[in-house]
């Protein structure tokens, strides 16, 4: 057996964002980038996905995603 690679917490966030950006992405029909910009832009990332890291990914991949779609769309309505 391989021997197991112990991941960062930096290396697990990113890789969280990541999967979270994807995962919407995926469920948009969007190219990832683009919601990557979406929601930096309106500090998704960094006020939101890292901060409650630790309550986010104790949901499930469905709600996760669904909520996020909301998420988004919301804050970018209020920075209109």
């Amino acid at each position: 057996m391989p021997d197991l690679i112990e991941l960062s917490k930096d290396q697990i966030l990113m890789g969280f964002v990541a999967s979270c950006v994807e995962d919407v992405a995926k469920h948009l029909g969007v190219d990832p980038e683009k919601i990557y910009q979406r929601m930096d832009a309106v500090g998704m990332i960094d006020e939101y996905l890292i901060p409650f890291y630790d309550t986010l990914h104790t949901e499930s991949r469905e709600n996760l995603t669904n909520s996020l779609i909301t998420s988004l769309k919301r804050w970018e309505e209020e920075k209109r």
